[in-house]
Parts: structure tokens; C-alpha cells; sequence
């Protein structure tokens, strides 16, 4: 290995966990401001950490730390809509107060105008009719592209009006 091939591998690795540094030093940062989303980064740090011990060679990429954000914002989201239902409005708003710490590791998302857009030139490419039963063709294909910058029930919500 001669050494330009040794900085091309340091360079990839700096930048596959960039993301991950990011969270670390705003843990850092809330720990000196007595910040109250530091039980949320810590959370989240944890979850990082769990991944990469969780197999030989694996390591946190952004898109693996996306992922880890999106599983921890749908599941603060599903337990904010059981707090208010159960009438426990001061847990559901820690809840929500928990996925605006996860949303800013997230990608910007996709206005549903961009889902729609995108859902129609799919179905241009598709040559035959569609109808309802290729459903899930268009949303494999769609999500594809889309590659985690939309939400899936929106892209849902859209595929079958267009199906319509």
C-alpha cells in the first residue's frame, strides 16, 4: 500500500463519520451549557455505539446514523400520539421536544410538490397502465430515488392518488 492510497482511506473514513463527530461535539457543547436535549444526544450516541459493537468492522456511516435518527423519530412520534391519547400531554411534549434533537441530523425532506413530481415521472417510465395492484412497484421504485429524503407516508399518501 503506498501512501497515497493510505490518505484516499484515512480521507474516506474522515468523512464517513462526519456525522457521527457532529452529534459528539453538540453532547460536548450541551454538557458545558447544562442543555436539556443532552439526554437525547446521549441517547442517540448510544444507539451510534451499539451499531458498530454490534458486528466486526462495522462502522457508523452518515446514512447509518440517518437511519438510527428516523427508527428514534418514529418511535418518539408513535409514543407522543400514546401519551396524548392516554392524557399525559407533559410526556408527549418531552417526546416531541426529543425528535426536533433528532431532526437536525436529518436530511432536509421533500416537499410533497418534489414526492409528486417525482411519483409522475415514475409512473411516465412504467410503460403499461397501472392500476391499484402496482402499488407496489411504483413505491419500491419511487423510495428508491427518493432514498430517505421523504417521508414514506407521504410517498404513499401519493402513489395512491396517482394510482387512482
Amino acid at each position: 500500500m503506498d501512501r497515497y492510497e493510505i490518505n484516499t482511506i484515512s480521507i474516506r473514513y474522515q468523512y464517513e463519520i462526519m456525522l457521527k463527530e457532529q452529534i459528539i461535539q453538540d453532547m460536548t457543547s450541551a454538557m458545558k451549557s447544562r442543555d436539556p436535549s443532552l439526554e437525547t444526544l446521549r441517547m442517540l450516541k448510544a444507539d451510534i455505539m451499539k451499531y458498530e459493537v454490534s458486528g466486526k468492522d462495522m462502522v457508523a456511516t452518515d446514512d447509518v446514523v440517518i437511519d438510527i435518527c428516523k427508527r428514534s423519530i418514529k418511535q418518539r412520534k408513535e409514543a407522543a400520539e400514546g401519551f396524548n391519547k392516554g392524557g399525559r400531554p407533559e410526556l408527549a411534549e418531552k417526546e416531541i421536544s426529543e425528535i426536533a434533537v433528532f431532526e437536525k441530523y436529518m436530511p432536509e425532506q421533500m416537499s410533497e410538490e418534489e414526492v409528486k413530481k417525482i411519483v409522475q415521472q415514475v409512473v411516465n417510465q412504467m410503460n403499461h397502465p397501472l392500476s391499484g395492484s402496482d402499488f407496489g412497484k411504483v413505491m419500491g421504485a419511487v423510495m428508491g430515488k427518493c432514498k430517505g429524503l421523504a417521508d414514506g407516508n407521504i410517498v404513499s399518501k401519493t402513489v395512491k392518488e396517482i394510482l387512482k
